[in-house]
């Protein structure tokens, strides 16, 4: 679950993203997990100093307060666009076993798409359920070709597999 978190709801570009309802499908995207007993990572975005949103000071770099990490699952606070670099997130992802990962989250095309490109690169099996993402008009597209942009690039070239959350199979076991 990437960034999803108070910072966003915290700012007007909330008010521009692609789908607020995102928030119920990242929710039985966790559910999920949890039934099928698959752990769940939280990745919380953070800019230290920033006097923004992002900053811990601002009291918003947590999970959005619909949705509360369970006992054990972890909660890992990064500090670049993907989830990996600022993070011991691969170590914690090999030490629990994990060799596929569904990515979810806020901001598509930015901390899901680089998040997916490098877990591809370090092994993993990556799928964004692109549903259960969301994000913002950049520049001349809006939102939905951001979206649907991002989805064309990662499949097309191979960096994850695109479904959305029907479409999900979790294996048990």
């Amino acid at each position: 679950m990437i960034d999803v978190q108070e910072s966003f709801r915290g700012t007007e570009r909330w008010g521009t993203i692609s789908d607020p309802e995102v928030l119920t499908r990242v929710e039985a995207l966790v559910e999920r997990f949890r039934a099928a007993g698959a752990p769940v990572f939280w990745i919380l975005h953070s800019e230290p100093g920033s006097d923004s949103a992002f900053d811990p000071k601002s009291g918003l770099v947590r999970v959005v307060d619909t949705l509360q990490p369970a006992a054990g699952e972890p909660v890992i606070v990064k500090t670049t666009i993907n989830s990996f670099t600022s993070t011991e997130l691969e170590k914690r992802l090999r030490d629990a076993g994990v060799d596929r990962l569904v990515l979810c989250g806020i901001r598509t095309e930015q901390c899901v798409e680089t998040t997916a490109r490098i877990a591809t690169d370090l092994g993993f099996d990556t799928t964004v359920v692109l549903d259960a993402t969301a994000t913002n008009p950049a520049g001349a597209l809006s939102a939905q070709q951001v979206i649907e942009r991002t989805a064309e690039v990662l499949s097309a070239r191979e960096f994850a597999h695109v479904v959305t959350l029907d479409e999900l199979s979790l294996p048990v076991g």
